[in-house]
């Protein structure tokens, strides 16, 4: 059980939307609203000053580097909406945080995944707030679909499972955007894989981004593409929306879940196809993981040059085998992708992340072996582009 600060009854949750005092005449909260984190029961002792206090006040930034410019990017209903989450949710070093099924909420703030003491939900607590979340993006989840992805507010990714899926009890995930992505030259890469990433993007060439999850494949990508020609027209397709591109020409396209019927579902590859009609000068594919692929590889193959995706890979030489794997589902057989892909993809960055929270990129390219297969071979980083 917890109290978001609209109830101070013990064991109840009350979720935003209603009038209350501090309300303006269409009911959203007034700047002197107040989230507040109590403990979710006796066991974890007493609350600390009645628990976790956040005045929401335009510029506040408490103890915390950064909570402002986080606090802009998270609007009013999403914060209110986060409950005893929001002082978390606001902390600019955070970028994950999770539910587990147990009620416990972890955090990372880049170092991994560290308990937050003295909170916890009980089950029908943490059930009601990934159902409100996941309604809050316009998506549904239930019985019959226990699953959902969903984009909240300006790039705030949330995942919520709820049981029989999840054994024990719900579990929700919630990805944080970075609260400024800036330019490649912010990303604390080395200069010289800055500088190819500079040519490659001056030579058009399609761009292929992998790595582990929260290796930063998304951030490198709207970097990357900030940087592109203003008079490009970049079109993004994603299955949730996470890119944030700072150019004066997105278009974003965002897939959509089917209705409780089953019926108005829109995936990746019907987008990929639409994108076309659009005539882009950059054709950008959140993640590639299943039959999208196909479309998104022919797409690469007439004429549509300069733009980019991102695949999950252990390391650079897992590339080709993750891309067989992928395009197997899409129904390729592995030589027909390896012919696509090496005449489609011009490089490959490959985003790792060492212990301590730094990330490095390495480049590769795709070719065809002997028995007509791909394969990724490294490059050094003077290689990209090379005039």
């Amino acid at each position: 059980m917890y109290s978001n600060g609209s109830s101070t009854r013990r064991g109840r949750c009350y979720f935003p939307g209603r009038r209350r005092r501090g309300a303006d005449a269409r009911g959203r909260l007034a700047d002197t609203r107040r989230v507040t984190a109590l403990p979710a029961s006796p066991s974890l002792g007493p609350a600390s000053s009645a628990g976790v206090v956040v005045p929401f006040v335009p510029g506040y930034a408490g103890d915390t580097p950064g909570l402002s410019r986080r606090r802009r990017d998270l609007d009013a209903a999403l914060v209110d909406a986060l409950g005893p989450l929001a002082p978390l949710a606001v902390d600019a070093r955070v970028t994950d945080i999770f539910v587990t099924a147990d009620g416990r909420v972890h955090v990372d703030r880049g170092h991994g995944a560290v308990a937050v003491e003295r909170l916890r939900f009980e089950p029908e607590a943490a059930q009601r707030l990934v159902v409100h979340l996941i309604a809050l993006g316009g998506r549904h989840i239930d019985e019959a679909s226990p699953c959902c992805d969903v984009r909240l507010g300006d790039g705030l990714r949330a995942h919520g499972v709820l049981p029989p899926i999840s054994a024990g009890g719900a579990l929700l995930s919630l990805r944080l955007p970075r609260p400024d992505i800036g330019a490649l030259d912010d990303l604390a890469l080395p200069d010289d894989a800055v500088a190819a990433l500079r040519r490659a993007l001056a030579a058009r060439q399609t761009m292929l981004i992998t790595g582990a999850t929260g290796s930063g494949k998304t951030t490198l990508l709207s970097a990357w593409l900030s940087a592109a020609d203003p008079g490009d027209r970049i079109v993004v397709l994603e299955d949730v929306a996470e890119a944030r591109i700072h150019h004066p020409h997105v278009v974003a396209l965002e897939a959509r879940q089917p209705n409780l019927e089953g019926a108005g579902g829109v995936d990746l590859a019907r987008l990929v196809r639409e994108a076309l009609r659009m005539r882009p000068d950059r054709l950008v594919v959140g993640e590639c993981r299943g039959a999208e692929v196909r479309e998104f590889l022919a797409a690469l193959n007439t004429s549509h040059r300069g733009g980019a995706g991102t695949l999950h890979a252990n390391g650079l030489a897992d590339v080709a085998a993750r891309l067989e794997a992928v395009g197997m589902l899409a129904g390729l057989a592995p030589t027909a992708l390896a012919r696509q892909a090496v005449s489609g993809i011009d490089l490959i960055a490959h985003l790792d992340r060492t212990p301590d929270g730094a990330r490095r990129v390495s480049f590769g390219r795709l070719g065809v072996d002997a028995r007509d297969r791909l394969r990724a071979d490294p490059l050094l980083p003077d290689e990209v582009a090379a005039p």
